[in-house]
């Protein structure tokens, strides 16, 4: 039987269900206010009629008022009607997600393209089973879940999304009434910020319930399936974790949450280890075998539940044991049960004691004031780590000097905050390690590393705290377009010194360097950010190996293409073998977590995906993706020409204000939903420097204008139509996946944009300008966009993406225009003489509420 185009799945499985769905939730009565469900649907008719006839938010709220609400309401009843659709249609995209999400194994084949069982089939029609082999002994993937603050659904409300997708996959009618109602009544506003051991119990809940089987079960089908039940020494998915350990920026992560974490983490798989015990214990009744499953049950609950470590046998000891009671089985009871023992086994190889890897991070500007701290506390103590004048002296004197030191420090020798709570989650990471096992918490990342000495001076601290061979990878994070054109020079430094080299052979001379599109395209924009990234990718890989060094690449990408998102499987299978391309690493946060990897089936899906875009560029690209001398001259215009235009567009004089008074910028802060500052600085003063990526990519998100994902884009594919070389980027599209993807993703962008939201703005004096500005440079790039992919509408190769961009964008529209008709009620309130804060209050916390629900709708906006 022929499967239907996966638009018509969407369409049957999804949309329709939620019209279904949507129709119920709207006549439960459990509001307040008469009829709101019967005047959503009112407003959002209104509001796509009046914005097709160019009407601004102000006025279409008046026309509803004016039309459906009785004109004796008050102002006071008509703001709480305002405040009661926000509650509506937060949980709308609530319900929209769940359906979704029942829907992903029929919208999205399962064993189609980039699947396992597709991976297998392909390798055994091209006669390629033995290179497949090989690589997956080496290739692995690791995602890292991070905490920054993109994710609005508090944890009761994840709860219901799953137990309401359950209940839709099954068409449990009953259920899915009751979880609607619960839903109504469940708030999504958080009144305190979570703390960071918060955002870790919240990440883990995925761990636990979702990666925890799907990973395993991944792992279980190479080695039956590929490898045969040959032993498998490479676990292929790592997980990673942040919450906990990311201190940059972050004054609220502590040594005691960071133990306290890397303890939460140990416990919970052990209480994993310990409920699939119980299962075994249940089938494998038999003599021999019996009685020492039920010695490791009682030693995971005395662990678990007493916190009893007398008896716990190590990792290794335990996996042995488990493998006895296999052979066991094999030998006397005719291999009974045997993939279920297997299983366990498997999940033992993957997760260890520690379930993810707990990095740690810093920011190096932090790093130089703590060295200088500590440099100068040994000097009052009478053991000076150098003899000569640290703080003077050249960057090249300082490295040849921190070879060298081979003191001993202590938190306790320093009264400093910030240089006892560095060194102090140095020996945090031992105790990790001793507990959880090496891969517990062996990586050290440096934010904003700008130069050897930033690595250097990281890694003598290790070494400096009774760690003379650290068991601790050092990795920098380059950020910046200028912090990438220097990333070889750093890497070169470090790979000529004697110390450092040193330290990689004993790492299996391997160098984690992590790269970051979120600050990057910040900095330079959507196409030389993702540009800088892949020649410093290229050149870091090419010094790396004139060294005889591995270098794996970590990247940093939030959800949406401004931050590196987007189509990510696409990306890495568009690299070729100038990229070093052994594991993939990627930070996924917020709601690209509960989006991608929040059901067993998508979290499958998209692990499977990640591992088939690395297989596929290794094993079955007939061509390597290499660019032509031609076509890396046509990108190497392309991303200058963007670069120039974006730099001018951040520099104009109303970049700043713009975002400062007519974005919701300031409102994230206010959110409560991550435990991290928004901005880097405490100054009061609105600087470009301290925004943080989120934020700052989020709030261009609500205005619907996405500048971050395409600015600068259109500008540079006109200038080379203009120049008569409109050809060679035809020609570079042709050859180049890695420029398609760039293109689609940032189409992506187009798409969820809607200008005439704001459309206002271009009348308003001081502001008008500036806005027909970023209009115009989204005009431009959808007709560039589509010029040289030849389509006539944005995203037509992936009309199911599109249709669920719509449907959610269409939900949200009142909600976008509710936050449009407070933010402009604001700005006449400011005007005022005098000002009415207790009016500036209500309208301030509008604009507050209507963030959940549009970041919720995008899913990946920032």
């Amino acid at each position: 039987m022929s499967r239907k185009p996966k638009l018509e799945r969407f369409q049957e499985n999804v949309s329709s269900k939620y019209q279904i769905y949507n129709s119920i939730f709207m006549t439960l009565p459990f509001d307040k206010i008469s009829n709101t469900g019967v005047l959503l649907p009112l407003f959002s008719e209104i509001c796509e009629q009046e914005y097709a006839k160019d009407k601004n938010p102000t006025e279409i709220v008046h026309k509803f008022f004016e039309r459906y609400v009785e004109s004796n309401k008050s102002e006071n009843e008509k703001i709480n009607l305002l405040f009661r659709f926000i509650q509506y249609i937060e949980r709308q995209v609530v319900l929209f997600d769940a359906v979704e999400d029942a829907a992903f194994p029929i919208v999205n084949n399962m064993d189609g393209r980039g699947t396992l069982r597709n991976i297998k089939e392909e390798a055994e029609e091209k006669q390629k089973m033995d290179a497949l082999k090989t690589y997956l002994k080496r290739f692995k993937i690791r995602p890292v879940l991070t905490a920054h603050p993109t994710q609005f659904y508090p944890g009761q409300v994840l709860g219901i999304i799953t137990d309401l997708a359950e209940a839709i996959e099954k068409d449990d009618l009953l259920t899915i009434k009751k979880l609607l109602a619960q839903l109504g009544k469940t708030p999504f506003f958080k009144k305190e910020k979570p703390t960071p051991y918060d955002e870790a119990v919240s990440l883990i809940w995925y761990l636990e319930n979702v990666f925890y089987h799907a990973a395993s079960k991944i792992y279980n089908y190479i080695q039956q399936n590929i490898f045969e039940d040959e032993e498998l020494d490479n676990q292929i998915i790592d997980l990673g974790f942040w919450p906990g350990g990311d201190r940059d920026g972050n004054p609220f992560v502590t040594t005691e949450i960071t133990l306290k974490v890397a303890d939460r983490l140990r416990n919970t798989i052990l209480l994993n280890y310990y409920r699939d015990i119980r299962a075994l214990k249940r089938r494998l009744t038999f003599e021999g075998v019996e009685k020492r499953l039920a010695r490791l049950e009682r030693m995971l609950y005395n662990n678990v539940y007493l916190r009893k470590e007398e008896g716990m046998l190590s990792l290794q000891e335990f996996e042995t044991e488990l493998k006895s009671i296999r052979q066991v089985v094999i030998s006397e009871h005719q291999s009974l049960f045997c993939a279920e023992i297997d299983d366990l086994i498997n999940k033992v190889k993957l997760f260890g004691y520690h379930f993810a890897m707990l990095d740690i991070r810093q920011d190096s500007r932090v790093h130089e004031g703590v060295f200088e701290t500590i440099v100068e506390t040994m000097k009052n103590r009478g053991d000076e780590l150098f003899t000569l004048d640290y703080s003077n002296a050249t960057e090249e004197a300082k490295i040849k000097a921190l070879t060298t030191v081979s003191e001993k420090i202590q938190a306790d020798y320093f009264t400093d905050e910030i240089t006892h709570a560095t060194i102090s989650s140095i020996y945090a990471m031992k105790t990790i390690q001793k507990r959880n096992g090496e891969r517990g918490a062996n990586r050290y990342i440096i934010s904003n590393n700008q130069s050897a000495l930033h690595v250097m001076e990281a890694f003598t601290m290790l070494r400096l705290c009774d760690w003379k061979e650290p068991n601790v990878d050092v990795s920098p994070l380059f950020e910046t377009v200028p912090d990438l054109q220097a990333a070889k020079d750093v890497m070169r430094t470090l790979y000529e010194n004697t110390v450092y080299a040193a330290h990689l052979k004993r790492r299996g001379n391997r160098q984690y360097i992590m790269l970051g599109f979120s600050d990057g395209t910040k900095d330079g924009g959507y196409l030389m950010a993702n540009w800088s990234i892949f020649k410093a990718k290229e050149e870091l890989t090419a010094v790396s190996r004139e060294y005889g060094i591995k270098v794996i690449f970590f990247d940093g990408r939030g959800g949406p293409p401004a931050r590196g998102g987007g189509k990510t499987h696409q990306f890495y299978a568009s690299l070729g073998s100038t990229v070093e391309d052994e594991e993939i690493q990627l930070t996924v946060q917020g709601q690209t977590i509960s989006s991608n990897f929040g059901t067993l089936e998508s979290c499958q899906y998209n692990l499977e995906q990640l591992l088939s875009s690395g297989i596929s560029n290794e094993i079955f690209s007939s061509t390597k993706a290499e660019f032509s001398s031609k076509d890396k001259e046509t990108m190497e215009t392309l991303a200058s020409v963007s670069y120039d235009t974006y730099v001018a567009f951040k520099q104009h004089p109303m970049f700043l204000p713009y975002l400062e008074r007519m974005s919701t910028l300031k409102y994230y802060a206010k959110t409560n939903i991550g435990s991290r500052p928004s901005k880097r600085s405490q100054s009061k003063e609105f600087k470009f420097s301290d925004l943080r990526a989120i934020p700052f990519v989020g709030s261009w998100s609500q205005l619907k204008q996405n500048v971050p994902g395409f600015y600068g884009v259109g500008t540079a594919l006109e200038h080379m139509e203009k120049n008569g070389k409109f050809e060679a980027v035809e020609n570079l599209y042709r050859n180049s996946s890695f420029f398609r993807t760039l293109l689609e993703n940032s189409m992506m962008s187009l798409t969820k944009s809607f200008f005439k939201l704001t459309s206002y703005m271009q009348q308003n004096k001081e502001f008008g300008e500036f806005w027909t500005i970023i209009f115009e440079e989204f005009e431009r790039s959808k007709r560039m966009l589509l010029k040289v992919t030849g389509y006539n509408e944005l995203m037509q190769n992936q009309p199911a993406g599109k249709a669920s961009i719509h449907a959610r964008e269409k939900i949200v529209l009142p909600l976008l225009t509710i936050q449009q008709y407070a933010l402009r009620k604001i700005q006449e309130l400011q005007k005022e003489p005098t000002i009415n804060e207790k009016e500036l209050a209500v309208y301030e916390k509008m604009v507050t509420r209507s963030l959940f629900g549009n970041i919720n709708a995008s899913r990946n906006s920032a």
